[in-house]
């Protein structure tokens, strides 16, 4: 059942760094919005892909890691207390008169005159093991994230992967007897053996092996697993061309993460190899009211950077105020000197 219609000046979907730094411009002329996006947290690439990975080119920051650029885009956004909705992904866009109707999976819509689309490269879906049957397994004992860390109590736990989260995910269980239990064990098993996280939790994983809280594997491809009444009992690897079974009862697979446009592709929007073509004037699409930034935004000598990112929206905001305000002059103000602009931030009193 869908709930009922609200009605909201922009819908932003996607909340990476440019989707929250939309939200930051749309404020600033006093333009409410929503914020969407499909995974669980804010922060898109910065936060999934290289949270603690050191940022060099953003203006004014000699240096930032990933999810301290996320950290503080949102303190910068917190003025405008912006609604913002994670876990859903938006399925259908459409047109009616001069609104959109904007309907997310869990049955959230909304009417609103303009959206604008920060989706990086598309939604983020996580890259599937392919063997013969086992989806109908996710959830049980393949998981390709950690929902709830007690189901992991006592498990032998084989975890997939060479990146950072499943370094951490390692480390987690593996350093903490608690979580882990008197009767859980860890077992790390990378394709190779170059690892692409952390050198610090490299580094962290070595020292658990060499003390035989963690056993790692490398050099390893999956090729099968077994299952005993639907449980999980061992799995196969090909390692050096020589098969090897190895005991567990818990899959949990960190490949990484793969983008795709999803949706998007539907919503009659001019679209070049995954990248939506945009007027670089305005950022705004072939369709009246729907705008692009960010990396899901092409136009001929487009670099993909944050800061273009931020030049975007800040351009898209004032061509979406006069699309919700139509005939009204939009006046461009500084926030170093517009009594306006500082009260929309908060500081009238300060």
């Amino acid at each position: 059942m869908v709930e009922q219609t609200k009605n909201i000046d922009s819908i932003i979907i996607g909340a990476g760094p440019c989707g929250l730094f939309q939200v930051f411009e749309l404020g600033l002329l006093g333009i409410d919005s929503v914020l969407i996006d499909s995974l669980p947290n804010v922060g898109g690439q910065c936060s999934e892909l290289y949270p603690d990975k050191p940022i060099y080119d953003i203006p004014g920051i000699p240096v930032c890691t990933g999810q301290e650029l996320v950290n503080n885009l949102m303190e910068q956004i917190n003025p405008f207390n912006p609604s913002i909705i994670l876990g859903e992904e938006v399925v259908s866009v459409e047109k009616k008169d001069h609104t959109y109707l904007v309907t997310t999976n869990q049955n959230n819509s909304f009417n609103t005159k303009t959206i604008f689309i920060a989706g990086g490269v598309g939604s983020f879906q996580p890259k599937k093991i392919k063997l013969k049957d086992i989806e109908q397994y996710e959830g049980q004992w393949l998981h390709y994230k950690v929902s709830d860390r007690s189901h992991f109590l006592n498990k032998d736990i084989i975890i997939m992967g060479g990146g950072d989260s499943a370094l951490d995910w390692a480390i987690e269980f593996a350093s903490n007897s608690q979580l882990l239990g008197p009767n859980g064990s860890v077992k790390l098993i990378h394709r190779r053996d170059e690892w692409r996280g952390a050198v610090a939790s490299i580094n962290k994983v070595r020292e658990l092996e060499k003390k035989n809280q963690l056993k790692v594997i490398e050099k390893a491809i999956l090729r099968g697993y077994e299952i005993n009444n639907g449980e999980l009992t061992n799995i196969t690897l090909s390692i050096n061309g020589n098969e090897e079974i190895i005991t567990g009862n818990q899959l949990l697979v960190f490949f990484g993460l793969s983008p795709k446009l999803g949706p998007i592709a539907e919503w009659g929007l001019d679209i070049n190899k995954k990248a939506i073509e945009v007027n670089t004037e305005t950022y705004e699409t072939n369709q009246k009211g729907i705008f692009a930034i960010g990396d899901i935004a092409n136009y001929p000598g487009k670099k993909k950077l944050i800061l273009s990112g931020f030049h975007e929206s800040a351009l898209a905001a004032f061509a979406a105020k006069a699309i919700i305000e139509p005939g009204k002059k939009v006046h461009l103000q500084y926030t170093t000197t517009s009594p306006k602009l500082q009260e929309r931030l908060g500081l009238k009193n300060k």
